[in-house]
């Protein structure tokens, strides 16, 4: 067991480069640093949660497919869409498979089936998963045209469009008539807006 939890100590550190790894289709709207992959990955799982109960479907499982969405990011960097155009596609499936190569087969078998759900779109978990990653966009590109990057309207539109589930469009309907320090204001009690 021991020598199997080795490829398991690999890809953590793996991983861990997700978390200096930005998201970079953000630069086209000017943002200096953008968020990092694994601090979307952490809100979209959240988010994969609530759209999840809401839609009454499993939030563990949804939480579980949407913190998982973007592992894959590690070897591949982060493609934004005009990149996209540009190189070739790539399958999930056969990046996790490298990155699972070696763990104990169970824990193999179990991440790439939590990849290979994600991509299929077939249960309610994984819809709620990827309204999670549309509605995660959404949301940092509201908190990104807050902080003056007015650029950052066509991320929102766009991720808006992309939204299937009633949940998910209720709440960005929600999180497009709040403003991102809304919930300081009301946690502090004041009706107006602070100075």
């Amino acid at each position: 067991m021991a020598d199997n939890l080795t490829a398991v100590a690999h890809f953590l550190f793996e991983a861990g480069t997700l978390k200096q790894s930005r998201r970079t289709g953000w630069w086209m709207a000017g943002v200096r640093d953008p968020e990092s992959v694994a601090e979307h990955s952490w809100r979209t799982s959240l988010i994969a949660s609530v759209i999840a109960k809401l839609e009454g479907a499993d939030p563990a499982r949804a939480a579980l497919l949407a913190v998982w969405h973007d592992s894959q990011e590690s070897r591949t960097g982060d493609v934004n869409h005009l990149g996209k155009k540009y190189a070739d596609a790539v399958d999930p499936r056969n990046v996790t498979a490298d990155q699972v190569a070696g763990m104990p087969e169970a824990l193999a078998e179990a991440i790439r089936a939590v990849i290979a759900e994600y991509e299929d779109k077939d249960t309610p978990e994984a819809v709620c998963a990827r309204d999670a990653d549309k509605l995660e966009c959404l949301l940092q590109g509201i908190e990104y045209r807050a902080q003056g990057y007015a650029n950052a309207q066509r991320w929102i539109d766009n991720s808006r469009t992309r939204l299937v589930t009633k949940s998910g469009i209720a709440l960005a309907d929600a999180l497009l008539a709040s403003e991102p320090l809304d919930w300081l204001r009301s946690a502090l009690g004041e009706n107006d807006h602070m100075s």
